[in-house]
């Protein structure tokens, strides 16, 4: 297993992961298949390119089997704070502590950025394994957004985390 960020020349295997999630665990992210299925590739390319964005792979040979992102926020009052979007694990290969690997490089990258003293992120109240692991890397809930999510006529609350260091 190799963990390592992703860059341009990842965009393909980076979009068909993406896909794969969102209709996978469509609850676990904002975008919908709908609205990033027709997307470029350079679309995709342009995400792991941006300034104060990284996004974290983890491979088996050639085989991207699970992603996340850290962005920097870019404003002056708020340079202190990093967040972390669209972690996903192929559901054929979780339970192997790749979510773990992933978000462990996420905060090992966010230690390395000048000014950043915590990490925000949120997650689907319902996830307990996503929390669990979260919690386990020293995340703590601090609010719920009620229905944060809406999926067709279903509602998903999020929770909000926070890692200070």
């Amino acid at each position: 297993m190799e963990i390592r960020q992703l860059t341009a020349a990842d965009a393909e295997v980076y979009r068909d992961l993406r896909l794969e999630g969102l209709q996978t665990n469509p609850e676990a992210f904002g975008a919908s298949f709908e609205e990033e299925k027709d997307l470029s590739i350079g679309s995709f390319a342009s995400r792991l390119e941006g300034q104060g964005t990284f996004t974290f792979g983890a491979f088996d040979q050639e085989d991207l089997l699970g992603v996340a992102t850290l962005v920097q926020a870019n404003k002056m009052k708020l340079k202190h704070k990093a967040s972390i979007f669209a972690v996903y694990v192929s559901t054929k290969k979780r339970g192997l502590g790749i979510g773990k690997q992933l978000m462990v490089e996420i905060i090992n990258q966010a230690k390395t950025l000048v000014d950043v003293e915590q990490i925000n992120l949120t997650v689907v109240s319902s996830n307990e394994s996503a929390k669990g692991l979260y919690k386990s890397l020293g995340f703590h809930v601090f609010g719920t957004e009620r229905n944060a999510l809406k999926i067709g006529q279903q509602y998903f609350d999020e929770d909000y985390m926070v890692l200070y260091f």
